[in-house]
């Protein structure tokens, strides 16, 4: 992996495979850039693709009192494109990769993009009496204040319960039977240095991108799972009539992570997204907000 070092002494570590114009995949929370790797090597042929381990993750280690926030993580993702000089991206995000994305273009503008991915996820994480297109519907503060409690006595069983506790009826049972795919991921998580990743949810839950939405000046390929863990049908129709212009995908048959379950088919539909959407003269750096 090639790395670079963030303002604040943090290693960014990251993979760059192939040639051609950028595609930059943000994984989600817990998760790593080795998740990227089947669809860098097929995107690999006509494109640079860039995969990454934010800050608090990838078993890199960290110096004491390092941030683990959002906003360090937009800032990290703006370092690593200037030190590149990349220009018209496909910026990808996949979970806290898409709450990363709308950070970095709420901080730094659009001016280096040309496209951007969505992949199964809402721009407010948590609910209130105004709001129920986050985690579940009705995950309000006073139930992530007790998720996160769980999350600091045991960061294994505090994440797999927030997977199998949501609208997915199979993760549900395959949690209650402790399946040997649930056994595979506790022992996964077991492994991670789970503090940073603690205060990387805290962060992750007290962002709010709703009105970073309307202001989006490039496509968006959105794609959603059917059978999401945490997000209804209505979360996909918010985020696509809020951005100005986005091709939608519903993934049949498929969870949280969509790409997962249909590998050849999320191939297929970045490579047409590309196709279709020529690239467009984008004028301003200024922030979003």
């Amino acid at each position: 992996m090639e790395k670079i070092t963030a303002k604040d002494g943090t290693e960014i570590h990251y993979l760059r495979l192939g040639k051609g114009s950028p595609i930059l995949f943000l994984h989600g929370w817990s998760a790593s850039a080795k998740d990227w790797l089947p669809f860098a090597a097929e995107l690999a042929d006509e494109h640079e693709v860039i995969c990454w381990d934010a800050r608090g993750h990838g078993a890199h280690p960290l110096k004491p009192g390092t941030r683990t926030d959002v906003q360090s993580m937009a800032a990290d993702l703006q370092q690593l494109i200037e030190h590149h000089d990349l220009k018209n991206i496909m910026l990808i995000g996949h979970s806290m990769g898409a709450l990363t994305l709308w950070q970095y273009m709420r901080d730094f503008g659009c001016d280096r993009l040309a496209r951007i991915g969505i992949i199964d996820q809402s721009p407010k994480l948590l609910t209130d009496a105004q709001w129920s297109n986050g985690i579940y519907g009705h995950f309000d503060h006073q139930a992530n204040q007790q998720l996160i409690n769980l999350l600091r006595q045991d960061f294994a069983e505090g994440l797999l319960q927030l997977v199998a506790n949501g609208y997915n009826r199979q993760s549900y049972e395959n949690y209650q039977r402790n399946s040997r795919g649930f056994q595979q991921m506790r022992e996964q998580l077991q492994k991670l240095d789970s503090e940073p990743l603690v205060q990387c949810w805290e962060s992750l839950t007290a962002a709010d991108y709703r009105d970073v939405l309307p202001h989006i000046n490039v496509p968006a390929l959105l794609i959603y799972g059917d059978e999401s863990q945490f997000y209804a049908p209505s979360v996909a129709e918010y985020v696509s009539q809020q951005i100005p212009e986005t091709v939608l995908h519903r993934y049949e048959n498929a969870d949280h992570s969509p790409q997962l379950w249909h590998r050849e088919r999320f191939i297929w539909d970045i490579k047409q997204f590309i196709r279709q959407q020529p690239l467009k003269q984008i004028g301003s750096a200024a922030n979003l907000t």
